[in-house]
């Protein structure tokens, strides 16, 4: 078990932040072993494609080897971010300013007690030029990865994280650390402590009690990850990479479009919805799915639709009491109102 110790002052600090190349180098877990996330296999069966076929020029072997027999990652591939988007560039540049005594033992500690795959064993001879090698060779080779396989759905992932982000803000403004982290994850315990509080996090590998001392608490959520992840040792600052809500509806769309060339359907889904006679099959629909927060280009692709068509009845929602929206970032963030989830509970 793994325990942060939190003080108010910590709590002010606590931000979130997105990881481009974190979600890269996750994502190899579901590579690796598909029994990961069933809900990813979509995605897993459109990448291999991909990578292997004659212009992916991937070295699968080598890639895959950095996923542990238990699934574990060496730490070095997956630096803290230092601001709340970071270019997947600038992320690479810190792996490659890795030292190579560090790649080295993250490498080993990763694949304890099993002995280092093939592919990884320059990481293990004499001097600090195989290694080093090895750590340039690996940064090629995801940076070619990002390309074929996260940067086309990056904005479809960022909008999913992004949403969650806000969920989990209005969690804290509404119940405190407690409700910020009641339904992160089946891991996670909240327990007061006075003035202070402690984030246990269960079932982990290793096992440590740090103190934050004023630096703060990072979030990162991440559609890749199965389980939370703090750091592998007390010394750094506290942060945790936690499943995503909402990862389910990245490679799903709805049934059917709420609008074809401005026809309303109502389709099989809502057919049977008490909300359909008063609102219109598509209003109905997308009031549905507005009890999370979502931006208009994610409903949109939900929907299978245009922006310009969700949009025309987001306003109407609005205009009529039904839906908020904020500014989050660069986009709005539509969801449903108290009047409009009173409205969908009872329908």
């Amino acid at each position: 078990m793994i325990s942060f110790e939190l003080g108010v002052e910590d709590l002010a600090h606590t931000r979130f932040a997105l990881s481009p190349l974190g979600e890269t180098v996750l994502s190899l877990r579901v590579l690796r072993d598909p029994g990961v996330s069933a809900l990813h296999l979509p995605w897993r069966r459109s990448v291999l494609a991909r990578i292997g076929g004659p212009d992916g020029g991937i070295d699968t072997g080598l890639l895959l080897s950095l996923v542990a027999d238990l699934l574990t990652l060496p730490d070095f591939l997956t630096p803290r971010p230092a601001v709340y988007e970071p270019d997947f560039e600038d992320e690479l540049a810190v792996v490659r300013g890795t030292p190579p005594d560090r790649v080295r033992r993250d490498l080993i500690a990763a694949h304890a007690p099993h002995p280092l795959p093939a592919p990884l064993r320059a990481a293990t001879a004499p001097g600090d030029g195989p290694v080093t090698a090895l750590r340039d060779t690996v940064c090629q080779l995801l940076h070619r990865y990002w390309e074929i396989a996260i940067r086309p759905v990056w904005p479809q992932i960022r909008l999913v994280a992004e949403a969650d982000m806000t969920y989990r803000a209005r969690q804290l403004a509404r119940g405190g650390a407690r409700l910020l982290f009641a339904d992160m994850h089946p891991q996670l315990r909240w327990e007061d402590a006075g003035s202070r509080g402690v984030l246990r996090i269960h079932r982990t590998i290793g096992g440590y009690e740090a103190r934050a001392r004023g630096r703060g608490l990072l979030l990162v959520p991440s559609v890749f990850a199965h389980k939370c992840a703090p750091p592998v040792g007390p010394d750094e600052p506290p942060s945790l990479l936690y499943p995503s809500r909402g990862a389910a509806t990245l490679w799903e769309a709805e049934p059917e479009p709420v609008l074809r060339n401005g026809a309303e359907t109502a389709g099989r889904a809502a057919g049977d919805d008490a909300l359909v006679p008063l609102l219109g099959a598509p209003r109905a629909r997308l009031l549905r799915l507005l009890a999370e927060p979502a931006a208009t280009v994610e409903l949109a692709r939900r929907l299978r639709v245009t922006p310009s068509a969700v949009s025309q009845h987001l306003r109407v929602l609005h205009a009529a009491g039904l839906a908020t929206r904020a500014r989050h970032g660069r986009q709005v963030l539509y969801r449903r109102s108290p009047l409009g989830d009173r409205l969908a509970d009872g329908c």
